[in-house]
């Protein structure tokens, strides 16, 4: 039963009630007054394991900040008084108490890295070391492609960075070289609105960072060199944050960042990044909005991974798009996806050959369609039935296998 109390809420549970449920609506996050609650999830990624929250955590904030069903379940095992925050109520909040803020971000980031980490090893297979040495292999790698630009920007970062390194000397030269036909403005701490334009790095993989940045204009691509390819990871657009895990946690980039077409952005650096939290609550709310949104759909892109029914995961795979877009998931709605039958098998790594065959089965529904070379659905209602379905059949057959194991005689 929840109170008025200075504008938020006052919530108590008795021991053993659910407070949130994986898959519900978020309405609402809690910050612990009273008490311990247990942290648990359908599916645990890489070496994830419930946890026990006391006084001053939180939880469910991922989902409310992101107006996203939750992706986790709350159970007090204790008898516990909490403080319950709406996503309208945040900006609010951190006026009053910025440490919450910082706190709220500082975890998102390093969950955030957790996450990209590890759904790193599993489609990428194999990355490349982080720290600044590194900068000489990406320098050498646009340099093949003749990205001079990219190349010239990473050499540089490499001599400043390792200026005793057993490569420094090669990457001077090779610097010195570019940097007679090429210009790319260096900016400082200072400025706090830049331009940046085309194919011009605003920060390379390896590299030590202490900005991040809000894109006020254009378009950036964030890529990362593996196996001496360049692999495209995301592109952002106006309104989006880059660059927020090496500010926040003072850990070298895990990627690059360039500018697909002339861009604006704003840098913000430790210091006014505290500032902006008790001056501009509403650029802090829109990180905190941002970071939640990445963390919750690659929590679904891992959790997707985890399905061993290839059905199972095309069907969750449709699913998570629908809720990413906030489409209506009722029997009347229907919905065309951006995308056709290689961009899904994509999506959940599945060979072609096996993808048909199991689309097929889906196309003889009636409720899965091919429209315009699009895959179409006459009910979204219907992809979060099979989807539930699904995953309940695999917890099932795990949950078997695990007691079969456990019953096995000794070898």
């Amino acid at each position: 039963m929840e109170e008025s109390q200075s504008q938020l809420g006052v919530a108590n549970y008795k021991k053993d009630t659910y407070i949130i449920v994986e898959g519900k609506q978020a309405d609402c996050f809690y910050i612990i007054q009273q008490g311990n609650v247990r942290i648990s999830k359908e599916a645990n990624v890489g070496d994830e394991k419930d946890e026990t929250l006391g006084p001053g955590d939180f939880f469910g904030v991922i989902s409310t900040m992101s107006s996203h069903s939750h992706i986790e379940t709350a159970q007090a095992i204790t008898d516990v008084m909490l403080i319950s925050v709406r996503q309208g109520q945040y900006m609010g909040l951190i006026q009053k108490k910025s440490q919450v803020a910082i706190k709220i971000i500082l975890q998102f980031s390093k969950r955030l890295r957790f996450l990209n980490e590890t759904l790193a090893r599993l489609t990428l297979k194999n990355t490349a070391d982080d720290g600044p040495f590194h900068l000489y292999d990406v320098a050498e790698y646009y340099l093949s492609q003749k990205q001079y630009t990219q190349a010239m920007y990473a050499y540089g970062r490499y001599v400043k960075h390792c200026p005793d390194g057993e490569k420094a000397a090669a990457a001077k030269e090779k610097f010195s070289k570019l940097a007679t036909r090429l210009i790319q403005k260096e900016y400082t701490a200072h400025d706090v609105n830049r331009t940046y334009i085309k194919n011009t790095m605003l920060f390379a993989e390896g590299e030590p960072g202490d900005e991040l940045f809000i894109i006020q204009k254009g378009s950036i691509k964030i890529t990362k060199i593996v196996d001496n390819k360049e692999v495209l990871l995301a592109m952002l657009n106006p309104g989006d944050i880059l660059g927020e895990m090496a500010l926040l946690e003072g850990k070298p980039r895990a990627a690059s960042a360039v500018a697909y077409e002339d861009c604006d952005v704003m840098a913000v650096n430790k210091a006014n990044f505290e500032l902006m939290i008790k001056n501009q609550p509403q650029i802090i709310t829109r990180i905190t909005t941002l970071l939640a949104d990445r963390i919750w759909l690659i929590y679904k892109q891992l959790a997707n991974t985890m399905i061993d029914n290839p059905m199972g995961r095309m069907y969750d795979a449709l699913l998570i798009q629908l809720e990413k877009n906030r489409i209506s998931l009722d029997a009347s709605t229907s919905y065309t996806f951006a995308f056709g039958k290689p961009e899904l098998f994509n999506m959940v790594g599945i060979p072609e050959k096996k993808g048909n065959s199991v689309l097929v089965e889906m196309l003889e529904t009636k409720k899965i369609q091919i429209v315009d070379n699009k895959i179409h659905t006459v009910s979204t209602e219907e992809i979060l039935k099979q989807s539930e379905y699904f995953r309940k059949m695999d917890r099932i057959t795990k949950a078997q296998q695990e007691s079969r194991a456990k019953n096995a005689p000794p070898a």
